[in-house]
């Protein structure tokens, strides 16, 4: 792939155990809603929105939102399908008491987690955990309550909650282990001061969710340093990636920092409000945003384990852009050192091959044009950037993408082979997880 590739196009499509005083939530005052609006309330799109909320709060790094997410809505997940046992669960196997609530249920099994994975937003998250389950109303189902199913399904989303979390509590990402610093080989990755050390280190050992293996997705060996692709990767970030005197355009230059913001925060927006103006149904956009989180969880997990491994060998080119630029030490005539040269965004701390957010725009594009068309209107924000909406969820993903290369951070190979294996890990999770029983 060579440097004008990356161009955009002109036309931009712009336990179960007693129920605590917290949860054992009265819904009085709530009588008033109408049936109708009650029937349009989708509490898995509200607390997707506030697990969204969470992450900006909170400044969640990238490297761990897409196991918090999973976690969340695994959790979701098998507690709605505990009810309604539409497909196979995730983790939790054990049915739902009759007369259980499912709206409740979801809303007790996020708050759950959530209060598990973001402890210092308790405060917050009962606050609105009492909203939503106040807003059930009388009317829980769309019809007649039956007497206890609210209770039933607070006391059923917390225990299907408390099982999930457990089941992660021991999954690698927390153990400590030795700094990776990789080494002085040519093409070999190495720490960029002030970094000291490989970042997210932990999740490059995170047992994955439902891929089987850490190596069942692992990309190729990258390219060598003799080699024309790298030569070309080489001259494109040299030229496009720099802060100073690139060849970017001016939008090209807004986009970069604005996709350096948290894939999980993007992707999970997209879904939630084109979930929204789809109008999909609560059952829908359970499965939805469980394969979206799950395969992004299982994606970031193979991409650092992936980066490790590689990393690991020396041999492999793995050194980032502003390493092999400002060194050039690579034998190469055409290769020219540059020793001022300073990349738009800071690189992050972690072997350059494969790269984290196009594999990780890869496995989320790839679940939304599985539910949707293209053409869908969404709006996304990154911190301390003006928000950017966007009409097609393709777009979204190749500025995402090429926005590594505009930013001085990755090899244009690297983005093109990491996009790809993100689109494969999502395609195996959404035909191989979650599915629908062989005896319906």
């Amino acid at each position: 792939m060579t440097w004008h590739l990356l161009r955009r196009g002109s036309h931009r499509m712009k336990t179960v155990a007693v129920v605590s005083a917290v949860v054992m939530v009265a819904a009085a005052g709530s009588n008033a809603k109408s049936q109708e609006a009650t029937r349009h309330m989708n509490e898995v799109l509200e607390w997707n929105q506030i697990f969204i909320d969470s992450l900006i709060a909170t400044g969640t790094p990238n490297s761990s939102s897409q196991r918090l997410g999973a976690i969340v809505h695994a959790a979701i997940f098998d507690a709605f399908n505990g009810i309604e046992r539409r497909y196979t669960p995730i983790f939790f196997r054990d049915t739902a008491p009759q007369g259980t609530s499912r709206r409740a249920a979801v809303i007790a099994a996020a708050y759950r987690t959530l209060v598990g994975l973001f402890p210092t937003r308790q405060p917050v998250l009962e606050i609105l955990f009492k909203q939503s389950i106040g807003n059930l109303g009388e009317d829980v189902e769309g019809g007649p309550t039956i007497a206890g199913a609210r209770d039933r399904g607070i006391a059923w989303g917390i225990s299907v909650a408390e099982a999930v979390l457990a089941s992660r509590a021991a999954d690698g990402f927390n153990v400590p282990y030795p700094a990776f610093i990789g080494g002085d080989e040519l093409g070999r990755w190495r720490p960029i001061a002030p970094a000291t050390s490989m970042s997210a280190r932990g999740l490059a050992s995170t047992l994955p969710f439902v891929v089987t293996s850490w190596d069942q997705f692992r990309p190729i060996p990258p390219r060598g340093l003799s080699t024309e692709t790298y030569l070309d990767d080489f001259t494109a970030v040299k030229q496009l990636g720099r802060k100073i005197g690139s060849t970017r355009t001016g939008e090209e230059t807004a986009l970069a920092p604005f996709w350096e913001g948290n894939a999980s925060v993007h992707w999970n927006q997209a879904a939630n409000q084109i979930a929204r103006a789809n109008d999909l149904s609560m059952s829908a956009a359970n499965r939805m945003l469980a394969v979206l989180n799950v395969a992004m969880a299982d994606t970031a997990i193979t991409t650092w384990s992936a980066k490790l491994f590689y990393g690991s060998t020396a041999g492999e080119v793995t050194w980032r852009p502003f390493t092999a630029i400002t060194i050039a030490d690579d034998g190469l005539l055409e290769t020219e050192q540059d020793s001022s040269w300073v990349p738009l965004v800071n690189t992050p701390s972690h072997p350059e091959y494969p790269a984290g957010h196009p594999s990780l725009n890869g496995a989320a594009a790839t679940i939304l044009l599985s539910y949707f068309a293209d053409r869908q209107v969404f709006t996304l924000t990154t911190l301390g950037q003006p928000s950017r909406t966007y009409s097609s969820i393709s777009q979204a993903r190749e500025d995402g993408n090429n926005a590594r290369v505009w930013g001085g951070m990755h090899f244009p190979s690297t983005v093109a082979i990491s996009n790809a294996e993100g689109e494969a890990i999502a395609t195996w999770v959404n035909l191989n997880a979650m599915q629908r029983p062989t005896d319906q």
